[in-house]
């Protein structure tokens, strides 16, 4: 059977659109008959990644087109979710092996495969994005069912801190979608960690700073993240006790790579010329295993610039006091 030149045109747009794949529903809304398929198939022009899921050109698959097979393999209303859905909203940064997709509970589809894990939910309707292609889940959804897969909470932290500081959601949002779900496995985590970004925490060290040395030790509440300087000068300041003229610099590697770290040094010189304050800089060993000796350090040098206050004990075995 030939096909016409207005259906190599309308594959064409539709093959377009989704990276090269198609499903075998849309080839026969195209007309586009079996054995034109088999032809493709048998000549290594086509391949088929998945059943009843057809490429349009051979080779290795690009991760889109990786994407959009999986989700037209799981069927007409199918959606990539949890890190599929991360990676197409740019929250991660590597496409995995396995692809996630969702369809509504209930829904009859013809179940995982190696590549491939289909997953049902009875929230779909309000979980799937209205507008997106590939269609995927909504990225504070996204956030939410991730954050239920694991079972360690700093991969929570950072993956909500992330969601936040590249700007892809807010605090707000994300609370509102938490709000919806019956079941969230790190609810009183997430209000926690949800009201520190609100206070300016970008990072879950800075998250482990507040919560293990400034508030149960009795510190001042430091500024946290705001802009500082004008055009090109501009910077950010983890914390900063303006009133006593102290900074302090959190080196969580994840978020500050060794190349940069030159940079601060050239920063927290600048600091001290601009307005004499002092830089004391702390990385993960310190705040999450030394938290009295950070606590204790940060107290003196206040204390010195005229902080009137006293450092807290903050359990029977504190040697901050």
């Amino acid at each position: 059977m030939e096909v016409t030149a207005s259906v190599r045109d309308e594959l064409a747009e539709l093959t377009g659109a989704q990276a090269g794949a198609i499903a075998r529903r849309q080839l026969r809304r195209l007309g586009v008959s079996r054995e034109v398929v088999r032809s493709h198939l048998r000549g290594r022009r086509w391949q088929r990644p998945l059943p009843g899921t057809y490429v349009v050109f051979t080779g290795p698959l690009p991760p889109l087109t990786r994407v959009w097979a999986a989700v037209l393999y799981a069927g007409e209303e199918a959606v990539a979710s949890h890190r599929t859905a991360a990676w197409l909203h740019a929250l991660v940064d590597d496409l995995p092996v396995r692809l996630d997709v969702c369809v509504p509970h209930g829904h009859r589809h013809k179940g995982s495969r190696p590549g491939v894990r289909v997953r049902q939910s009875r929230r779909y309707l309000e979980r799937a994005h209205p507008a997106l292609l590939p269609p995927r889940t909504r990225l504070e959804d996204t956030v939410l069912d991730m954050t239920d897969d694991t079972r360690r909470s700093d991969e929570v932290i950072t993956l909500v801190l992330r969601a936040c500081q590249r700007r892809l959601t807010t605090a707000a949002r994300l609370r509102q979608a938490a709000r919806r779900r019956s079941r969230l496995r790190w609810r009183a985590l997430l209000r926690d960690l949800l009201a520190d970004v609100v206070d300016g925490v970008q990072s879950a060290l800075e998250r482990r700073y507040r919560r293990n040395v400034e508030l149960p030790h009795g510190l001042p509440r430091g500024a946290r993240n705001r802009q500082e300087g004008p055009g090109r000068r501009r910077r950010y300041r983890d914390v900063r006790y303006k009133r006593w003229r102290l900074l302090v610099e959190l080196d969580g590697r994840a978020a500050h790579p060794e190349e940069w770290q030159e940079r601060d040094d050239i920063r927290d010189n600048a600091a001290l010329d601009d307005d004499g304050s002092v830089t004391l800089r702390y990385g993960w060993q310190s705040v999450t295993g030394s938290p009295c000796a950070v606590a204790a350090q940060v107290a003196r040098r206040l204390g010195r610039h005229g902080w009137p206050g006293r450092v807290r004990r903050c359990g029977p075995n504190c040697s901050a006091a």
